[in-house]
């Protein structure tokens, strides 16, 4: 019997289609241009692209494309050909958040629960938090604190459609931005292209170092003409990192040992208002900061802190409940997906859309301090 496919309403799994029917969705689509009927995935997929990809979403956007000639067919492509994708959806611009409607708003909906009519308001006023330090007893249990967001420029397309020179273009504006840094956020832009043997080595051991070859990005096209244009400057502290050009024009990152969240918050605050003064950055009213994975839009952040928790380690159910009252997410210190075998955890908000970046951070933190509450009970 041949392979089983399944529509991409996620219906039970029926025969495979006609080609008049759609078309198969797989590795072997070649482009995005080989999507020439309605998407049919393999039984079993589960990305949210297979989910909000209906007929009726088809049929609306099939042919479209953005203000910038990105198309509706290259927004899914990544997705259609790795059928395994989480997500499997890339906006080319701010502009393919509505020039895509019909499936950015459900994807928007199922994974953020923010409606097509919801607002959202930036706050990265540092004042505004509320997270006292941690006692010392307390505080020998947060190995680390992290907190990144993610920006594009207002001016450009994406990094999914952006020309090469466009990309150039952004690089110069924010390593612009990035040299006139003084006090503790003052450090160095290294090029990935231009940079040395000795600070390539010493930036993989440092954990700075991003690189190409994910096979996602690439087929979204963010992978193009690599790696020219893209870097990483850091502080003299190695407290605070920028990567121009990976997944996001932006990624911001702020990050020190310890538990110090506010401290960490605060200079990442500094540092993206500092920036946007020289380089808007994209947003609206409706999506907030908009971000090439729909995933990200509204704050773009992500802020964290490594943990011990042994007790609660033997104590998953606990665990999970207090993260669940939270909204923070538990996985291994090694990314999404992974797990501990020794009882050090990475705690995160779970949220990105609908709420401000003062309201995840302290989502965080309070969940934090009652996952240490637990653990100390135990």
């Amino acid at each position: 019997m041949g392979a089983q496919y399944t529509s991409s309403i996620a219906t039970p799994a029926q025969a495979a289609p006609t080609d008049t029917q759609g078309t198969f969705m797989g590795s072997h689509l070649s482009g995005p241009e080989a999507i020439t009927g309605m998407p049919f995935f393999p039984a079993g997929t589960k990305s949210i692209l297979c989910k909000c990809l209906t007929p009726d979403v088809w049929e609306k956007c099939k042919d479209k494309k953005d203000k910038f000639g990105f198309s509706f067919k290259q927004a899914i492509f990544s997705g259609a050909k790795w059928t395994n994708s989480g997500v499997g959806i890339y906006a080319g611009s701010h502009d393919s958040y509505y020039a895509f409607a019909p499936l950015f708003d459900k994807v928007l909906l199922d994974y953020h629960g923010h409606s097509k009519t919801d607002k959202h308001l930036s706050n990265m006023n540092v004042n505004d938090l509320k997270c006292p330090p941690f006692p010392k007893d307390e505080d020998k249990m947060i190995n680390s604190t992290r907190i990144r967001v993610a920006r594009n420029l207002a001016a450009y397309p994406l990094g999914t459609q952006i020309s090469r020179q466009d990309r150039i273009a952004v690089e110069e504006l924010v390593v612009s931005a990035l040299s006139q840094f003084t006090g503790e956020l003052a450090g160095k832009y290294y090029s990935l292209p231009k940079m040395t043997e000795g600070e390539k080595k010493q930036l993989i051991a440092d954990h700075f170092l991003f690189k190409g070859g994910d096979k996602y990005l690439e087929s979204c096209g963010l992978e193009r003409d690599w790696p020219e244009a893209r870097g990483i400057f850091h502080n003299n502290a190695k407290t605070f990192l920028v990567w121009v050009n990976e997944e996001d024009q932006l990624r911001i990152i702020s990050m020190q040992m310890g538990s110090d969240i506010g401290a960490v918050f605060a200079r990442l605050s500094k540092a993206a208002g500092l920036i946007e003064a020289k380089a808007k950055f994209a947003n609206d009213d409706h999506l907030g900061y908009i971000s090439t994975c729909p995933t990200n839009v509204g704050t773009g952040l992500r802020a964290s802190v490594h943990i011990n928790l042994p007790k609660l380690m033997k104590n998953p159910d606990l665990h999970q409940s207090i993260a669940d009252k939270y909204q923070v997410q538990i996985r291994g210190i090694h990314g999404e997906h992974t797990e501990t075998d020794d009882g050090v955890f990475d705690i995160s908000n779970l949220r990105r859309l609908g709420r401000n970046e003062v309201e995840l951070v302290q989502d965080m933190y309070d969940g934090v301090k009652a996952m240490i509450k637990a653990e100390k009970s135990l």
